[in-house]
């Protein structure tokens, strides 16, 4: 049954800490991003169910999923200004899901790669209409290309539920709005046009929805704003993509502030201890500042290993897990941050071929499962033991 509307509030942001119906809310959450596109066929629809009772069933309770597709197969967006009603009925039924099983919604507005459509998918559209346009980054700075973006996320916030009769601009059932995820523009390593791009469209989603959080899907990289932080980043590299933690998180209107964690992919070498060092250092680094400099909670968005390249195993993967887990609840416990995890990704079995290497599958992960039933509950007790 859903939730009662008394238990079902919005999560509301205190400062670093979050609340929901006057209890501390700590997100304890996965990623499974291809729920509407699932959704959008009768076929697959069961497996959105399977992945959202399978996570409801481990106590994660916010689950991160891309509520765009631009072009291409079950496009949500099929072209600029035209939607597409049976895929917007499909993440009816995931929001309506997500409501049965008691999991929130973190819903992602576009994608800085080219899977599921993206910013590209924006430029080339902005080319069809003869718009004189060089790159990818042109995404941030053309105003048409804009008035693309800004029509898709108001038809999406605005949007009223063919299921719950509930618009999705007032339903407690979405956790927070992400503005695009893993932005970069390389084309200005100084911040600035991601920054106005950020600061514009972070002020569009409130003038909207003035009710649920917000977050921007950075991967928390450190640039030219405190290049004394330079140095926490993962390479050199990373300071100079265009994006910019503490400036980034300083717009108007975010509330939340994102991470990522891929030290697997960050760091060259395969050495495990150096890679749990990093993680301490990455998140500690971030708690301080989201806690100090920001004033905000943080969201863990993405954090996973890949056991694809053989590089990785399970126990080590559990063991990057825990750590995550760990830092994050000590800080919680210190009262230092609110916020969460968000683990990438959880798949039910008839999923599995979707696998990116990162899959987690509980059905063959049982000893995974067990550890993130064990976070929830400590989770859980540290709730709990707040409110005496």
């Amino acid at each position: 049954m859903p939730p009662d509307a008394d238990e079902w509030a919005v999560v509301e942001r205190q400062g670093p800490h979050l609340r929901a119906s006057g209890r501390p809310f700590i997100v304890h959450g996965f990623n499974t991003y291809w729920l509407m596109y699932f959704a959008a066929d009768p076929a697959t629809r069961p497996t959105v169910t399977a992945a959202l009772a399978e996570a409801a069933d481990a106590g994660l309770n916010v689950c991160r999923t891309w509520a765009f597709n631009d072009g291409g197969h079950r496009a949500l967006q099929l072209k600029p200004f035209s939607y597409d009603e049976e895929v917007f009925q499909a993440l009816d039924f995931v929001i309506s899901e997500a409501r049965k099983h008691r999991v929130r919604l973190i819903l992602s507005l576009c994608n800085n790669w080219k899977d599921y459509g993206g910013k590209a998918q924006y430029v080339r559209w902005g080319k069809e209409a003869g718009l004189d346009l060089t790159s990818e980054d042109d995404f941030c700075t053309d105003p048409i290309i804009k008035s693309y973006y800004k029509a898709f996320v108001k038809a999406v916030l605005t949007r009223i539920n063919t299921i719950t009769n509930e618009a999705y601009k007032v339903d407690p059932t979405i956790f927070a709005w992400e503005l695009i995820n893993e932005p970069r523009c390389h084309s200005d390593p100084s911040g600035d046009t991601l920054q106005s791009w950020v600061e514009e469209m972070a002020s569009y989603v409130k003038s909207i929805d003035p009710v649920h959080l917000l977050e921007i899907g950075v991967e928390g990289f450190y640039g030219p704003s405190t290049p004394e932080l330079l140095h926490v980043n993962p390479d050199a590299y990373s300071g100079s993509v265009g994006t910019d933690f503490i400036r980034n998180h300083r717009a108007l209107g975010v509330d939340l502030a994102s991470v990522h964690i891929y030290s697997d992919t960050w760091l060259p070498h395969s050495v495990e201890v150096s890679h749990l060092q990093f993680v301490n250092s990455w998140m500690q680094q971030h708690i301080d500042d989201a806690a100090n400099l920001l004033g905000m909670p943080i969201l863990i968005g993405e954090f996973g290993v890949s056991l694809k390249e053989g590089k990785f195993g399970n126990a080590f993967r559990e063991a990057f897990m825990e750590t995550v887990y760990r830092i994050f609840l000590s800080s919680w416990k210190s009262g230092v941050i609110g916020g969460g995890c968000l683990v990438w990704q959880l798949f039910p079995e008839s999923a599995e071929h979707m696998d990116d290497g990162y899959a987690l599958i509980f059905a063959k992960s049982p000893s995974t499962l067990n550890m993130l039933a064990n976070h929830s509950r400590s989770l859980e007790c540290a709730a709990s033991l707040s409110l005496i």
